[in-house]
């Protein structure tokens, strides 16, 4: 038996949650005391001294009525284009989810042809299990109720960065420390909402049905990965219609503004600066938030599912079955003390600091949460146990479990600092590519892929030997909780993330407010080091991802019975190869989608410049909102063929072709597409730190590449547009291509397995 009883887990799994909730309300608090009336700011730094230290920097223009007001109208323009565009969109998804819910209940009641009568278990034949009708309408509840909380927690990031913006860029004015505690508080509050809602919502939702499900386990945890195909289907749409819209709007900015007129980025004379504003709330904030929870939902689902056909469930053990959801909530405990590093212990005080500083967030967030697994494995699990594997039972060992949390926790790790050695300027890889520029921009680009195809080998090399390892210990579960081990810092990694794009919209609002040249130095400093961990970011979602798709892959596998998969088999062959050509399919139409928006945004830019007349001299204001409405009407448009590729090839291939030459599908998608999304997050990320390489000539080699506007840095530009659509709409959201085809092939299994295979039927 485990040492931890079934009432402590019951406790101290909501009782992590609401902790994670409180600190983030916490830091909401801190932020929101940085005031945006000027009339509070002054009066209330007089009073009580706490800017008479800084009064000093007069020039810094601390006491300027004018900026705090700008920066107050810039950051409302941004926050409302943000979310009516996010409104569009659920209005756009909200009907999607409605029809997929009818569907999910149709095909998967039909399993036993909508009778209410029990019926023997898929596992243990000789007991009997609740209706297949029930477990249609609970996994069609726990579907609505995954997509749902992955809307919400899309929006409230986006809220939270918009609000924390403009207070960064006016926090800058006294020093970069308390601009960077801004930012990433703010990206704390992202953080720890999406990690402890997710968990509180499925932690609840396990509970309620079990009322209705009682000892029946099985029928449980089936229902409940609806709740992971909710997640991912949501945030399938907001990847992807956040990627176009971000996209459509910073490359119409950069190839009019920067290459056309020789305009700094962020210029307020610029027509597409707002929107390209507002893309990188809801691209880089609401989808990736969106994304992991996705991820996260999938893999605890994929580890409950086969738990409840192991010992876990067969013998009715909660503490052990829960394992997963533990493992989550010790996470948001570590996550919470690792913030209060960055925030309160080591303060960051010049610009040299701000990486390091995000870099030491993920390794002792790694190195703490080593510590919490060994605890909790020890606390809540057997010394013994068996494990499904395939038709059989396999025995494990509780450190056995441990060791395959640990080995995806710093895989993850491992992955993120590759990618970061790929991607930050600050290394050889990405300086030899700003270097190629000195002949143009072809040389750039062919650096540049070549940067990002070796990238892929060092990953591909830690994720082969995690599965390797996590499977020979614990068959498909050990590749389950090794997904939920890279997941587990998910509150930290989504603080360093979405750190990123607010510093990227506090240097923008400096820019437009017409701030100094030494508070864009320090947003620039606090944009640069957020790229790279947006790229150490990206690294993990794809990470995950595969781990969360093989885990999910197994569960399928098991559950629509194929014994083996058999690549030598016709059926599983064309699956496979069909399968490996998605990836492809699914970034050209997103490329060709960045790509037709972007040149509708190039066209009404360049009109705008050719016919308001002063709008280069500065004394006419450029239409921001005809800007606006091009990259929403685009993006909303354009999301939709993708999504509906993804969702419906596991539903056609699965009624059509049946469970073998499904099977060969996903295991195809998977392996092309974790190498296709870590090459082109890569690629696009080299490519813009490239280009800031050369803009921000810190280095003797950086300056002999020239100023702003010279034909290198033109190069680079060119680069960093190409690399745009690359990084931030194809990359990204491959992630979700993989992972939502395997949750959506687990949820219809059932079905697949009784009706499926249509043609061969036939034939």
């Amino acid at each position: 038996m485990a040492i931890l009883s079934e009432l402590a887990t019951e406790v101290f799994i909501p009782v992590a949650g609401i902790i994670g909730i409180a600190f983030a309300i916490v830091q909401w608090v801190l932020v929101s005391k940085v005031k945006l009336s000027p009339a509070a700011a002054a009066s209330g730094g007089n009073k009580n001294g706490g800017y008479g230290d800084y009064l000093i920097e007069e020039e810094e223009g601390l006491n300027d009525h004018n900026v705090v007001a700008k920066c107050a109208e810039i950051q409302t323009a941004i926050s409302e284009g943000a979310t009516s565009f996010l409104f569009t969109e659920y209005q756009h998804v909200g009907i999607f989810m409605s029809i997929f819910a009818v569907v999910i209940f149709l095909f998967l009641g039909s399993v036993e042809g909508f009778s209410t009568k029990s019926q023997p278990c898929t596992y243990s034949k000789d007991k009997n299990c609740k209706p297949a009708l029930f477990t249609a309408l609970f996994s069609t509840v726990s579907f609505l109720l995954g997509a749902i909380t992955s809307l919400v927690s899309g929006f409230l990031g986006m809220k939270i960065a918009t609000y924390a913006n403009a207070r960064t860029t006016l926090e800058a004015r006294k020093g970069v420390g308390k601009a960077f505690i801004t930012a990433f508080r703010s990206g704390a509050v992202m953080g720890f909402l999406l990690a402890s809602s997710g968990l509180v919502v499925l932690y609840i939702t396990i509970n309620v049905f079990k009322l209705y499900y009682g000892d029946d386990w099985e029928g449980l945890f089936e229902s409940i990965t609806g709740y992971g195909l909710g997640g991912s289907s949501m945030a399938l749409f907001g990847r992807v219609g956040g990627g176009i819209y971000t996209k459509a709007a910073d490359v119409g900015a950069d190839l009019v503004g920067k290459v056309e007129r020789n305009i700094p980025e962020d210029d307020p004379r610029n027509p597409a600066v707002i929107a390209d504003n507002v893309g990188d709330n809801v691209g880089d904030i609401a989808g990736m938030g969106s994304d992991l929870f996705g991820s996260y939902a999938e893999s605890s689902c994929a580890a409950l599912v086969v738990a409840s056909i192991s010992s876990f469930g067969i013998n009715h053990d909660f503490t052990g079955m829960c394992y997963p959801l533990l493992v989550s909530s010790v996470g948001i405990i570590v996550c919470l003390i690792t913030t209060l590093f960055a925030t309160d212990i080591f303060e960051v005080k010049n610009v040299n600091e701000i990486e390091p500083a995000l870099k030491k967030q993920l390794v002792i967030s790694t190195a703490l949460m080593t510590v919490g697994i060994a605890i909790i494995s020890w606390l809540a699990l057997p010394a013994k146990f068996t494990i499904f594997n395939f038709g059989t039972q396999k025995e494990v060992s509780n450190w056995g479990l441990f060791f395959c949390v640990a080995i995806g926790l710093w895989a993850g790790l491992i992955i993120g600092f590759v990618t970061e050695y790929y991607t930050s300027n600050a290394y050889s890889p990405v300086q030899d590519v700003a270097d190629s520029c000195r002949t143009g921009a072809a040389t750039n680009v062919i650096f540049g892929l070549a940067l990002g195809y070796k990238s892929v080998i060092i990953p591909i090399f830690a994720i082969a030997l995690s599965i390797y390892v996590s499977f020979s210990i614990a068959a498909m579960y050990g590749i389950a909780v090794a997904a939920l081990g890279m997941l587990s810092t998910i509150a930290t990694g989504l603080a360093i993330d979405a750190y990123g794009p607010i510093s990227d919209n506090a240097g923008g609002i400096a820019e437009m407010a017409g701030m100094s040249h030494r508070i864009r130095e320090r947003t620039d400093a606090l944009d640069a080091a957020g790229n790279t961990t947006a790229a150490i970011g990206k690294g993990f979602a794809i990470g995950s991802a595969a781990f969360v798709s093989l885990a999910l892959f197994g569960a399928f596998v098991s559950r629509a019975g194929v014994k083996v998969v058999d690549v030598l088999s016709p059926k599983v062959f064309i699956g496979l190869i069909v399968g490996a050509m998605l990836p492809y399919w699914f970034s050209a139409m997103t490329m060709k989608s960045v790509g037709s928006a972007a040149l509708k945004m190039v066209e009404e830019v360049r009109r705008q410049f050719n016919t308001i007349p002063g709008l280069m001299e500065g004394t006419a204001k450029p239409d921001y909102a005809t800007c606006v409405k091009i990259s929403t009407d685009a993006s909303i448009k354009e999301m939709i063929p993708p999504g509906a590729l993804v969702m419906l090839t596991p539903l056609i291939v699965g009624t059509l072709f049946g469970v073998e030459t499904l099977s060969g599908v996903l295991a195809g998608a998977l392996v092309s597409g974790v190498q296709i999304a870590i090459s082109a997050s890569n690629t696009g990320g080299a490519w813009d730190n490239a280009k800031k390489y050369i803009e921000a000539g810190a280095s003797e080699h950086a300056r002999t590449l020239g100023p702003k506007g010279s034909d290198c840095h033109k190069a680079a530009v060119i680069g960093d547009t190409i690399g745009d659509p690359l990084k931030d709409t194809s990359g990204p959201s491959l992630n979700i291509l993989i992972k939502l085809m395997a949750v959506e092939s687990l949820v219809f299994a059932p079905f697949f397995a009784t009706h499926g295979g249509l043609l061969f039927k036939l034939f």
